[in-house]
């Protein structure tokens, strides 16, 4: 499902089963995450499949990219996967007026 920034934000916040997924590059992952997510790189292509099946199915996913399309063909792969709960954030990290952080 795609949510504007501040749908998104907001059902974050209010969910303690929520996993922040970003699913892009480590180079874009090492300019700045949204604070508390977890990284697993889409182009990765099998690999990506192999960590996603490792994630508990059970969360809540609200997954980004740069720009939402990667991320919404990663919702719709963990959809597949058996995963019920995923959130794709609309327009992507580049949109994003809210905190950036940079990975530890």
């Amino acid at each position: 499902m795609n949510l504007s920034e501040q749908e998104w934000w907001e059902k974050v916040q209010q969910d303690n089963n929520a996993v922040i997924l970003d699913v892009r590059t480590q180079d874009e992952w090492n300019r700045g995450i949204i604070p508390g997510a977890i990284n697993i790189d889409i182009y990765k292509g099998q690999g990506f499949i192999y960590a996603i099946e490792e994630l508990d199915k059970t969360k809540n996913y609200y997954v980004y990219c740069a720009a939402g399309a990667r991320s919404g063909q990663a919702c719709n792969i963990m959809s597949q996967l058996g995963f019920t709960t995923t959130y794709n954030l609309a327009g992507g990290i580049s949109k994003w007026t809210g905190a950036v952080v940079m990975p530890e």
